[in-house]
C-alpha cells in the first residue's frame, strides 16, 4: 500500500491449471498450481444487466441428448507462462472443452482454459482436423471465456429456461484428460447454490451436481435430457462425488459482455491465489501477462506474486474472492495500487495499474534478514508468531493512523514529548509496553511525527540523540529511501545479550517539513516484516 500524509500542506506520504486441470479441485480448496494462460484487456466493469428470460431455442439449435455433442468443442491452447514449481514453460498445451451458442462459430469455455493462450487451436464434432479460433473476451473472476471459431454454420446449443432445481436430471459433456473421445456423464443438480469461490475465480454461487467431470471437462457444458443448457463446468472434488457447474444466467451474463470484445473484471493476468501459513505469503501468482493491459503497463511480469491490491493483502483464505471484489468495485480505467513479489529475486515492488509504474520498494525484512534470528530472542515465555495479522490503531488525537499487529494489543497513543514538551503525535505498540520499554525480549514499536523537529535538527542529528552502546552492539548507519521518505536507519544487535536487535530510524519527505522517527525492537524475522508494513500503513492527517 502506499502511505499517505495530509500534514499541514496535505503531502503524500507512505504493500487452475490450463487445459481444464482444475477439474478435479474443489471450489474451495487452497492453491496448488497456477493456471497457464492469462486474459487479455481490461474490462469495464459495469455490472452485467439482469437476465430476465433465457435464451430460447430456434431453427439450428440441439434438440435432443445424442446431438449435443455436434455443438461441444475441444480446445488446445498453446502459449509461455511461469509455473512456481516447474519454472518456465515454453509453448506449453493444455486441453479443455467448450460449447458452441451461435451457428456463426461463438462459443463459450472457461477462462483458465484459452486466456493468455498464443494460439488455440478447435476440434468441433468429433472432427480430426483443428480448427483455428481467437479470443473475444475473457473473465478472471467468473472463469468465463468467448472464442470465435473459423467458419459458421454450426450447430449450437440453447439455453435451458426452466428452474435449476435440485434433483433435476443433468448430464455433463466434454473432453476429458486430453482425450479426443467425446464423454457423457449423468446425474443430478445437488445443491442450487454452492459455494463458488476458488483460487482461480471468484463467483457469487454455482451449481453443485454430481455428473462426474474430470480435468479437460473445464469449460463443457452441463445440460438437460433436452440438451439445453444449464451451466458451464469449470471445477470438481471427485474424491466427494462434488463437481461445480457455473449456473446458467450468470454465464449468459457474463458472455454477452464477452462476445462484444470486452474483457470483465480483468487486469490482464492469469493468475492463481496461494496461501503459505507457514511462511506467512499470501497473494496471486502471475503465470503469464497479457501484453498491452493494466498489468503489463504497470510492470508485473510472469512470475510475480501480487500480495496487495490497493492496500489489501490478496488470498489470505485461498481464494481470489478479495482480489475479484476489489476489481468489482473500481473502473477499469481507476488507479489502483498494486505491491508484487518478484519471486526470483525476492524484491518488493509498488506502484499503480493505470499510474505509476511498479519500482523497488526498500524492505528491512530483505536487508536484514541475516542479522536477525528466525526464533525469538531470548527467553519471552510466550510463543512468537511467524507471521501476523494487523489491525488499525491512531494516537490520542487521531491524527496518527497506523497498522501494527494485532498481537501487540498494548497501545499508548500520547503525544511525542521532549523535557516535558509536546513536539508530535506519536504511537507506541507493543504486546506489553512496560516490557517493551524495560526488557529486551519483547517485540514493539514507537512511531512518532513532528514538524518542530524538522526545523530544528537533519536526520543524522536525531538519530545521535540515540545512544544504546551500553546494551547492544552498534552495526552501523545506513542510507534509506523509499518512493517518498529519504533518510537514515541506525542497527543495534544482541541487545542485552538475548540476541534482539534494536533499529532507529529517522527521515523525511521531498518537502521536508516533517521528520518522522521510528524504534523498534525486533524478537524475529516476523518482527522485521511487521516493521516494513508499518511504515507501508501509516497515515498522518496534522501534526505540531
Amino acid at each position: 500500500m502506499f502511505k499517505k500524509l495530509v500534514f499541514i500542506l496535505s503531502v503524500l506520504l507512505l504493500l487452475a491449471a490450463c487445459g481444464g486441470s482444475e477439474g478435479d479441485v474443489e471450489p474451495t480448496a487452497a492453491p496448488t498450481n497456477p493456471p497457464e494462460t492469462a486474459p487479455t484487456e481490461a474490462p469495464p466493469t459495469e455490472a452485467p444487466a439482469p437476465i430476465e428470460e433465457a435464451v430460447t431455442p430456434s431453427d439450428g439449435a440441439v434438440t435432443s441428448l445424442e446431438d449435443v455433442k455436434t455443438a461441444v468443442i475441444q480446445i488446445e491452447a498453446e502459449g509461455t507462462f511461469r509455473d512456481p514449481e516447474q519454472g518456465l514453460l515454453l509453448n506449453a498445451a493444455g486441453r479443455g472443452s467448450g460449447l458452441i451458442i451461435d451457428p456463426s462459430g461463438i462459443a463459450i469455455t472457461n477462462n483458465h482454459v484459452v486466456a493468455g493462450a498464443a494460439l488455440l487451436k478447435v476440434w468441433v464434432g468429433g472432427e480430426s482436423e483443428p480448427r483455428n479460433a481467437k479470443i473475444l473476451g475473457v473473465s478472471e473472476c467468473s472463469d468465463l471465456a468467448v472464442i470465435d471459431i473459423e467458419g459458421d454454420g454450426y450447430p449450437y446449443l440453447s439455453w435451458y429456461d426452466g428452474d435449476l432445481s435440485v434433483g433435476l436430471d443433468v448430464y455433463a459433456a466434454g473432453f476429458p484428460l486430453g482425450d479426443p473421445e467425446y464423454t457423457l456423464t449423468r446425474g443430478i443438480i445437488s445443491k442450487e447454490r454452492a459455494d463458488g469461490e476458488t483460487g482461480w475465480a471468484s463467483v457469487d454461487y454455482v451449481i453443485q451436481h454430481d455428473a462426474t467431470i474430470n480435468p479437460g471437462n473445464s469449460g463443457g457444458p452441463l445440460v438437460t435430457a433436452d440438451g439445453q443448457i444449464v451451466g458451464v463446468n469449470y471445477a470438481g472434488a471427485s474424491g466427494v462425488d462434488q463437481y461445480f457447474s457455473i449456473a446458467r444466467d450468470e454465464a449468459i451474463a457474463i458472455s454477452d459482455i464477452l462476445r462484444q470484445g470486452q474483457d470483465y473484471e480483468s487486469i490482464g493476468i492469469n493468475g492463481r491465489a496461494i496461501a503459505d501459513p507457514e511462511s506467512g505469503l499470501y497473494g496471486i501468482w502471475v503465470s503469464s501477462v497479457e501484453s498491452g493491459t493494466p498489468a503489463d503497463k504497470a510492470g508485473v511480469q510472469p512470475g510475480d506474486i501480487i500480495t496487495q491490491l490497493e492496500g489489501l493483502v490478496l488470498s489470505t483464505d485461498g481464494t481470489m474472492a478479495d482480489y475479484c471484489d476489489i476489481l468489482r468495485t473500481r473502473e477499469a480505467t481507476d488507479t489502483m495500487a498494486i505491491e508484487v513479489l518478484r519471486y526470483d529475486t525476492q524484491e518488493v515492488l509498488a506502484g499503480q495499474l493505470n499510474g505509476d509504474p511498479l519500482a523497488q520498494r526498500y524492505s528491512f525484512a530483505q536487508e536484514l534478514q541475516e542479522e536477525v534470528a528466525a526464533e525469538p530472542a531470548g527467553d519471552s515465555g510466550s510463543a512468537v508468531p511467524q507471521s501476523y495479522t494487523y489491525r488499525t490503531v491512531s494516537d490520542d488525537s487521531g491524527l496518527l493512523v497506523v497498522d501494527v499487529p494485532e498481537q501487540w494489543g498494548d497501545v499508548d497513543g500520547s503525544a511525542w514529548t521532549v523535557d516535558g514538551e509536546a513536539i508530535g503525535v506519536s504511537v507506541k505498540a507493543a504486546p506489553n509496553i512496560n516490557d517493551f520499554d524495560n526488557t529486551w525480549t519483547t517485540p514493539g514499536v514507537f512511531f512518532a511525527a513532528s514538524a518542530s523537529i524538522a526545523e530544528q535538527m537533519s536526520v543524522n542529528d536525531v538519530l545521535d540523540a540515540f545512544d544504546f552502546s551500553a546494551d547492544c552492539q552498534y552495526q552501523g548507519r545506513t542510507d534509506y529511501s523509499d518512493e517518498v521518505f529519504t533518510g537514515v536507519y541506525d542497527v543495534w544487535s544482541n541487545c542485552g545479550g538475548q540476541g534482539s536487535t534494536l533499529l532507529t530510524l529517522s527521515a523525511m519527505p521531498q518537502t521536508q517539513d516533517y521528520t518522522v522517527l521510528v524504534i523498534t525492537q525486533i524478537v524475529s524475522d516476523a518482527d522485521l516484516e511487521a516493521l516494513d508494513y508499518i511504515l507501508n500503513s501509516f497515515n498522518v492527517v496534522a501534526g505540531e
